[in-house]
């Protein structure tokens, strides 16, 4: 069986700076690419957040850069899947779809949150094209046009009250009669002059030719045309931790518990990075500085 000091699962920011510092230790290093190679960012149009970019750059051209510059230290790329993890010896040995099994002294997981999707027509025409998952990422772009968010959480709220300080006018698509928000999220909602909250309305269909023109909304009246520029669909991630269930412990929504100021998990020579360990951020920055801390903290355990 092939071992490697360390193994990355997981190829966005996370896995791709990860690797970088990780062959720049010397250490002999093993990434893993995943469900999705380059992962959420290549699902992304222009990305205008990610420090040294002053006019914006591509998602997918984003991640190719930081893979060459990972490859130009090194670092080899095994575009495959792991499709389960064998923790019960010393060394964790992950089985991929290509039927090869190969162990590891150290493991760094980076596979990401994949965003809830509504599952309508539509969706997936205008991703990147009117639909987004992030309002912190791509809220610019609609600045003084009018967006619709769907869901009735914090998380919603949140992106609702983001989009607000930008967009001209925000409306709020919930299916229940009510927010379920906290107390000081609705009061905040409630407060904003360009925020419309739609009770007891689902969305149905997004529409438009070349990019998103209008949405086709199920409420209490019946069916009605709703024009907006954008759809903010936000009701939750899901982090891909389930393939280390039950040994790599998360809370109760999925994400993999890490020690304060570090990546280490449960499991001493297991580390997590990105997405799959922060509900909160969920930024590429932040999941390419939780990378780098990942490779130093694999770098800390293996000279110890």
């Amino acid at each position: 069986m092939n071992q490697r000091q360390c193994i990355i699962i997981g190829s966005g920011p996370a896995g791709y700076t990860a690797g970088i510092y990780c062959r720049r230790a010397g250490i002999d290093t093993l990434l893993l690419s995943g469900y999705l190679s380059g992962g959420q960012l290549t699902e992304t149009s222009t990305i205008e957040n990610f420090p040294g970019f002053p006019q914006g750059i591509n998602g997918t051209e984003l991640m190719d850069r930081m893979r060459e510059q990972a490859v130009a230290f090194g670092l080899e790329i095994k575009d495959a899947t792991v499709e389960s993890v064998d923790f019960s010896s010393a060394e964790p040995v992950l089985h991929l779809d290509s039927k090869e099994s190969v162990s590891c002294k150290t493991l760094i997981i980076a596979t990401g949150a994949r965003p809830r999707h509504l599952g309508i027509p539509g969706e997936g025409k205008f991703a990147g094209r009117g639909v987004s998952y992030c309002a912190t990422c791509d809220g610019f772009f609609f600045r003084n046009r009018t967006v619709a968010v769907v869901g009735g959480g914090d998380t919603a709220a949140e992106e609702a009250l983001y989009l607000s300080s930008l967009a001209a006018k925000v409306y709020m698509i919930v299916r229940k009669p009510y927010l379920r928000a906290s107390e000081i999220m609705r009061k905040r909602v409630e407060e904003k002059q360009n925020l419309e909250v739609l009770f007891s309305t689902t969305v149905a269909e997004v529409c438009g030719e070349n990019k998103v023109d209008y949405l086709r909304i199920n409420t209490p009246e019946g069916e009605k045309e709703l024009k907006v520029d954008g759809l903010f669909p936000a009701i939750g991630h899901d982090p891909v931790s389930g393939l280390f269930s039950p040994a790599i412990k998360t809370n109760e929504s999925g994400y993999i518990i890490t020690g304060p100021g570090s990546t280490a998990t449960n499991i001493p020579n297991v580390f997590a990075a990105g997405d799959v360990a922060d509900p909160r951020y969920r930024q590429a920055v932040t999941a390419a500085a939780t990378g780098c801390m990942a490779a130093m903290d694999v770098e800390h355990y293996l000279m110890s």
